[in-house]
């Protein structure tokens, strides 16, 4: 069984200015998804496909592989959909073996263990899944939204019937963490998701990331607090 993890890191960001490449609790942010992947069960080969030469040097030193992604898939508005099709097809053109599973992590979701890939992946096994999303459980979620009159009303629960707490359906929140699915639904789909799905739920700390300046010191004091830094 073949699962390759493939970590999309473009160079331009928006939010935090060469975000996938700042220093990170000591190591560049990048460095923390690729050492939490070598150090996770059943994760065969790990790829980083970027149009940066600094953060495939980066890649490089740390232990990944590298893919040169086309600058046309690499643009702010490229899905991370083309950017996994086409690492996909470099990888398995490499040898010719074809790719079973794909762990697929989002760089500026630091905030997760070795042991959540493991996990994961075990469970996504299992359970026979076709795709599996990171998300976090939420109990006492309540959205409310402007209405055309201007008055505010709720969304997803009657404010007039208020339930107690245990009564309040579980709901799962998607973090964008990771992701695992079967490389034919990028193929045939161009989705990560499909078929059978399902959920590896992680801890509600693990949910934050890095895509404004204030979120590098919060995740870092997150990092710290709960020795996530402990590779």
């Amino acid at each position: 069984m073949r699962i390759s993890a493939i970590i999309l890191a473009r160079g331009g960001s928006k939010g935090v200015l060469n975000k996938n490449i700042i220093d990170f609790c000591g190591h560049p942010l990048l460095a923390w998804t690729i050492m939490q992947l070598k150090n996770a069960s059943l994760v065969t080969d790990i790829w980083v496909s970027s149009d940066s030469p600094a953060i495939l040097a980066i890649a490089e030193k740390y232990g990944a592989k590298t893919i040169i992604r086309p600058k046309e898939i690499a643009g702010d508005d490229a899905s991370s959909e083309s950017g996994w099709a086409h690492a996909i097809g470099i990888i398995e053109s490499v040898g010719g073996e074809s790719i079973d599973y794909i762990l697929a992590p989002q760089v500026s979701s630091p905030l997760r263990e070795s042991k959540d890939f493991s996990d994961a992946l075990h469970h996504f096994v299992a359970e026979k899944a076709d795709s599996l999303m990171s998300v976090v459980e939420i109990n006492d979620f309540f959205m409310w939204k402007r209405n055309p009159a201007g008055c505010m009303e709720s969304i997803n629960y009657d404010y007039k019937n208020r339930q107690p707490r245990q009564k309040i359906e579980a709901r799962y929140l998607e973090n964008g963490s990771f992701y695992i699915f079967k490389p034919d639904l990028i193929k045939r789909n161009h989705n990560r998701l499909g078929g059978k799905i399902a959920i590896f739920i992680m801890e509600p700390y693990k949910m934050f990331q890095i895509d404004a300046p204030e979120d590098v010191q919060l995740c870092s004091v997150i990092m710290a607090g709960y020795n996530l830094d402990r590779v």
